[in-house]
C-alpha cells in the first residue's frame, strides 16, 4: 500500500503544478486581452473627438466641380 500511496501523492503533485501553469497562461491573456480593450476604446475616442478634414476637403470640391460645369452650360446659350 505505501507504492500506492507514493504514486498517488506524486500524481496529484504533478496536477497542482499543471494547475500552476494554467494559471499563469489565464492571467497572461486576461492581461493581455484588457490592455487591448483600453487601446481600442482610446481609439475610438480618439476618433469620435478628432474632425473630419477630408468631408470639408470633398465639399469644397463638389462644389467647385459643380460651378466649372454651370459655366461651361452658361456659354453655349
Amino acid at each position: 500500500m505505501n507504492k500506492i500511496d507514493d504514486l498517488m501523492a506524486l500524481l496529484q503533485k504533478k496536477e497542482r503544478e499543471e494547475d500552476k501553469c494554467k494559471n499563469t497562461i489565464i492571467w497572461i491573456l486576461a492581461i493581455v486581452g484588457a490592455v487591448a480593450a483600453v487601446a481600442g476604446i482610446a481609439y475610438a475616442v480618439y476618433r469620435f473627438f478628432t474632425p473630419d478634414y477630408l468631408e470639408d476637403f470633398e465639399d469644397d470640391f463638389e462644389d467647385d466641380f459643380d460651378d466649372y460645369f454651370d459655366d461651361e452650360d452658361g456659354e453655349e446659350n
